[in-house]
């Protein structure tokens, strides 16, 4: 029997439609975004995860899915998924180049906000695919997960021959694609950051403050108010300021200051900012009268000197 011709790298426009796909790092990304392949037809081969926590979360989401090292993890799937933490990537993608890990004509995926395309250059120069899928959602490590990304906003980086795969590969998982220049990675995930994780900071030292203040359950007075909220800035941006900054209420202003330094000192340079980046803007949109805001810019830097 003659021995088989090793095969040329596929052509990613000649890749058969469903691949097997691997998962190197069970965070509570990774295991969500196989799960959402699985659904598309794909075919989840192999996880890697180190603690307690990862494998529970592949158990979970990927069940019958082998947990194995890295390097096998590239060994069995077409697509790898890298979902590891921003900082840790760069390491993760050289060491696998290092190893022999990397395959010429795979696929390979990270989901980190802040890089694009080039931080997978390494696997690049060892002939593979290289896309960056950035799924703009916040993930919970469960099954939830996978339907929270339907109609979910994907940040989608990626040599321009490879685009219209990376597309597709974020509407098989329900998702929409965004295209994010490479240059604009890094401010891309500053807004994300902006908006998202310290909206859970102000909601949650809000809830602390209403517990505080006698407030039974400041969950379910809080969801309508800040829905609201946020529904009115989707829609209208800066036109939807409103509050005593926005209004120019110093005196107010001012005893929100004395309150939190006797209840809650750790939250009075936040309110502080934000006091003063919201009065930033409501005066550049002329919501703010000048004449007010004199008094209130005032009670804002007494506040900073305390």
């Amino acid at each position: 029997m003659n021995a088989t011709a090793p095969q040329e790298p596929l052509d990613p426009r000649d890749r058969p439609a469903r691949l097997s796909v691997g998962v190197v790092g069970a965070g509570r990304v990774g295991p969500a975004l196989a799960a959402s392949l699985q659904l598309a037809g794909h075919r989840p081969v192999a996880v890697s995860g180190v603690s307690d926590d990862s494998v529970r979360r592949a158990a979970a989401l990927l069940p019958d899915v082998p947990l194995v090292p890295p390097a096998e993890v590239l060994a069995r799937a077409e697509l790898v998924l890298l979902t590891v933490p921003d900082d840790a990537l760069p390491g993760l993608v050289e060491g696998l180049v290092d190893t022999g890990a990397v395959r010429p004509g795979q696929l390979l995926v990270h989901t980190s906000g802040r890089f694009g395309a080039k931080v997978l250059d390494p696997a690049t120069r060892a002939g593979a695919l290289p896309l960056a899928l950035h799924p703009a959602m916040t993930f919970t490590g469960t099954a939830v997960d996978v339907q929270r990304l339907a109609g979910c906003s994907f940040g989608v980086t990626a040599p321009e021959e490879l685009r219209l795969a990376a597309e597709a590969l974020v509407i098989e998982m329900g998702g929409e694609p965004e295209w994010i220049e490479e240059d604009a990675r890094p401010l891309y995930h500053a807004a994300l950051a902006l908006g998202a994780n310290h909206l859970v900071t102000l909601v949650a030292q809000s809830m602390e403050l209403l517990r505080t203040a006698g407030v039974a359950a400041p969950d379910r007075m809080l969801g309508p108010l800040l829905g609201a909220a946020l529904d009115n800035a989707l829609r209208s941006g800066d036109a939807a300021l409103t509050g005593p900054v926005a209004r120019g209420d110093a005196g107010t202003v001012a005893a929100h200051v004395a309150e939190l330094r006797k209840h809650a000192p750790g939250a009075v340079a936040g309110y502080l900012a934000m006091a003063r980046s919201t009065a930033d803007r409501a005066l550049a949109h002329g919501m703010l009268k000048p004449e007010l805001a004199e008094d209130l810019l005032g009670v804002l830097a007494e506040g900073d000197l305390r």
